[in-house]
């Protein structure tokens, strides 16, 4: 979820409560206000029955044109006169409108010069609480959704324009490729933080293409330092075998011996292929069919296979070209084939070919393998005698060309997919 939506999910929810708050309070003061200025009215309308009954004059008739109901009831002679005003909500019955409706209620008692006491009822009508209530819920929900529009809309616009370094910088971040330096970073940021966040990314990225350049040294060197001595033991393993005179054990562990030096030179040569990768110097191109490499490689290792019983296909076009170092092509098509047959149980098939710039290799499987680490360097997934490094190999030379590869598990089937257009 997007930091706007994150930031005015909040706000809403913060918001809410307030809003509800408000609207209770703005309930109680309303009817405050109200229930004091009808208080008021029915003050005077009870002021001026009590002097017109005191005075003897005529008291107001009902239907009069006002809403206003009235009641005067003589108390007995041993009630006692208390200065007491209150009012009361309640319903009443409106004989003009023939109805109940909710009015407000004076009540108060006052004597007479004879003495005796009288209790006057003065009610008017007023507001309907849940009618108020509804209206103001139904106001504040659309205040509300009209508040969140309006904030959604301004924090979008405001925090848009703000974030635009910060989308820069990982935009950046997205297309930064490691080891090709940190070219390109955007440098216009006035915002004291989002510059500090530029330049920390800028510092840990030099550090990292530091280590990595340095690391890439290493294994040029020490692959390259590594080449004559390993050749050297070669020879000189060769000559004992060929020179003296051994007994079979002793032959054996020689045997032994040369296998093992011829694994430690592959993986020499492997890495010092990956290192030249790495320092991309392989800069000569030209146009290369990559259909006729395949088939070449195809019948190499079928005839080396033949004892697996492995059938397989290859659906190619009769040529499809692409400008690549002859060396590191070759190199990516053996490796993807070779990766196929050796580890394609007897009698499977192996299917291979070439559509719309995308070269499929498939081969049969019982379960999918760690596509998260599979084209690591070194991960050999548990196969014993693999040094981990020919698909590593074929991801840099894809890598080295800006192609794509990919690799997905399908029917009990591992695909492999080098997305060369």
């Amino acid at each position: 979820m997007r930091l706007i939506y994150r930031v005015t999910i909040r706000l809403a929810l913060f918001l809410f409560p307030i809003m509800l708050l408000w609207g209770v309070m703005f309930y109680f003061s309303m009817a405050h206000e109200i229930n004091d200025e009808t208080d008021d009215s029915l003050e005077d309308y009870a002021e001026l029955l009590i002097r017109r009954t005191l005075a003897g004059k005529e008291l107001p008739r009902p239907g009069n044109g006002s809403n206003n109901t009235y009641s005067i009831e003589l108390l007995p002679a041993t009630a006692v006169h208390e200065q007491r005003v209150t009012f009361e909500n309640k319903r009443v019955y409106i004989a003009e409108k023939e109805e109940t409706e909710p009015a407000r209620e004076l009540t108060m008692t006052f004597p007479d010069k004879e003495g005796r006491i009288y209790r006057l009822a003065v009610s008017t009508p007023t507001f309907d609480r849940e009618d108020l209530i509804r209206a103001i819920m139904l106001h504040i929900i659309i205040l509300y959704l009209l508040l969140m529009l309006t904030i959604l809309i301004v924090t979008t616009m405001i925090f848009n324009y703000s974030m635009r370094p910060l989308y820069a910088l990982l935009s950046w971040l997205d297309r930064y490729t490691p080891g090709k330096g940190a070219k390109g970073m955007p440098t216009d940021n006035s915002t004291l933080e989002f510059k500090k966040l530029t330049l920390a990314a800028y510092s840990t990225i030099k550090r990292a293409e530091s280590y990595m350049e340095r690391q890439k040294q290493f294994i040029g060197n020490a692959s390259h330092e590594l080449q004559t001595p390993l050749a050297v033991l070669g020879t000189r393993i060769e000559w004992l075998i060929d020179n003296t005179a051994l007994n079979e054990e002793q032959l054996a562990e020689l045997f032994k011996m040369r296998q093992s030096l011829q694994r430690l030179v592959k993986l020499n040569r492997t890495l010092l292929l990956l290192s030249k990768i790495d320092n991309r110097q392989f800069p000569e191109r030209k146009d290369i069919d990559i259909t006729e490499i395949i088939r070449n490689e195809v019948e190499v290792y079928s005839d080396i296979y033949s004892d697996k019983g492995i059938e397989c296909t290859a659906l190619l076009p009769d040529s499809f070209v692409v400008s690549m170092n002859e060396s590191l092509a070759t190199t990516m098509a053996t490796n993807l084939i070779k990766n196929a047959f050796l580890h394609t149980a007897e009698n499977d098939t192996i299917e291979i070919a070439i559509e719309r710039g995308v070269l499929r290799i498939s081969n049969g499987g019982t379960e999918p393998l760690d596509s998260d680490k599979l084209f690591d360097r070194f991960y050999t997934g548990g196969k014993k005698g693999s040094t981990g490094l020919g698909l590593a190999l074929v991801k840099s030379i894809a890598g080295y060309y800006d192609f794509k590869v990919e690799y997905s598990f399908k029917k009990n089937r591992h695909c492999f997919a080098v997305r060369m257009q």
